[in-house]
């Protein structure tokens, strides 16, 4: 019989934390390349079959949203299973997605392959079922490995961007998109193997009410904090995903070389990383989850107004990556909020409601800078009500924090 964690495990079960951590973020930076192939390829996708960016912008959009509707039945499947289902489902259609892309010929194809392949059945492995899935290995050092596969998606958009574009001017978009799959299905099928390992057991009592073993105590019914969150990472995600779908376009827009685009970018989702891998372990485990959110979305406000006004390249730079160390430390913190204050048993579907909610998010915020930039030449509208939107985001969190602290004060 396996002891349970104290603090000291045993070799074996270091291994096997630490094996499943890195085949988790090895898993989240490939399998993001789906969606940052599709930021690098918009303005060439929309030229060449003379499509409004709304179009790629739509695409981009249904990744999200379907990645947010599958991933509440690959987190029910994960408190079921295990991680090997999502696991496989989502490495196969991520590689099949990406080979079929390069076959595409009207809009119809590319919104299934988006919406239905690399979202619904795809992406939907990734974020909710990873990141609560990881939160049943480490009990003690829960905040530190959430940041560190949540950092996968930050680490995908530094790594991607610049490998794409370079590919795309070589090889083209499709023949691009064709090895990208290739390399998906090589490299994500084998980590199949190691994410099957089951988690020790834990303690998967409600974390509702204050005990002796320190859980966090009740601030809203299990249903209304659910709801709350969900309201919440709407907020964030809309924002969020303004520079993350446009950000090459837009600087291309300003006259700088496309190229610069992909750095800014990749510059920005690299400080992401580094708020994620770092940052999100730091503050979540001295503040806990909701005051750590809260700093990250404040500077991802500032800094994407901000973007609505500067020009030159060198502010893009700055502004792009004090935006990534905000944005990066916002997605990981709401599966620490959900097993901090909501049952552990049902960490896997409770979580993929929330990032249900933060994809459609994403897809609002894709669709706003398509269409602001459709009817104004310009992506500043856009960036200024994604910023509205994340005011929104602070208010809802900073009223749980409110909630929190005269709960402590009652108790």
């Amino acid at each position: 019989m396996e002891m349970p964690h104290t603090g000291a495990p045993d070799d074996g079960l270091n291994l096997k934390r630490y094996l499943v951590l890195i085949a988790s973020l090895i898993f989240m930076i490939v399998g993001t390349g789906s969606i940052y192939f599709l930021v690098v390829a918009l303005k060439l996708i929309s030229a060449e079959f003379e499509w409004p960016r709304t179009i790629p912008s739509i695409a981009y959009s249904l990744q999200y949203f379907g990645g947010g509707v599958g991933g509440i039945f690959m987190g029910w499947v994960l408190d079921r299973m295990g991680m090997a289902v999502p696991a496989f489902v989502g490495a196969l259609m991520i590689g099949a997605g990406a080979l079929l892309t390069t076959y595409i010929s009207n809009e119809w194809q590319l919104f299934f392959i988006y919406g239905v392949m690399m979202g619904l059945l795809g992406r939907s492995a990734l974020f909710s079922p990873l990141t609560a899935n990881i939160t049943r290995w480490f009990e003690h050092k829960r905040g530190m490995a959430v940041g560190i596969v949540g950092s996968g998606q930050a680490l995908a958009g530094a790594v991607w961007p610049p490998i794409f574009n370079y590919t795309f001017g070589i090889y083209g978009w499709r023949d691009t998109s064709f090895w990208y799959g290739v390399f998906t299905l090589a490299t994500l099928l084998p980590l199949c193997l190691v994410l099957k390992m089951r988690p020790p057991a834990t303690i998967l009592a409600p974390a509702l009410a204050k005990r002796s073993d320190g859980a966090k105590p009740l601030i809203l019914s299990p249903r209304r904090m659910q709801i709350t969150l969900c309201f919440a990472s709407i907020g964030c995600c809309v924002a969020m995903s303004l520079p993350l779908a446009h950000l090459v376009s837009h600087v291309s827009d300003l006259g700088y070389d496309p190229a610069r685009g992909a750095e800014i970018l990749s510059l920005m989702l690299a400080c992401a990383a580094v708020a994620s891998f770092f940052g999100v372990g730091f503050l979540s485990g001295r503040f806990g989850g909701l005051k750590a959110i809260f700093v990250f979305s404040t500077a991802q406000m500032i800094f994407l107004f901000a973007l609505a006004f500067v020009n030159d390249l060198t502010s893009l730079y700055l502004v792009g990556a004090l935006f990534g160390l905000g944005y990066g430390g916002i997605l990981p913190c709401y599966p620490i909020i959900v097993r901090e204050f909501l049952p552990a048993a049902e960490a896997g579907r409770r979580t993929g409601l929330v990032i249900l909610c933060a994809g459609g998010g994403m897809a609002l915020g894709a669709w706003l800078g398509g269409i602001s930039v459709d009817l104004t030449g310009s992506y500043q509208l856009g960036f200024i009500i994604g910023a509205l939107f994340n005011l929104a985001n602070l208010l809802i969190i900073s009223s749980l924090i409110v909630r929190a602290r005269l709960q402590l004060a009652e108790a």
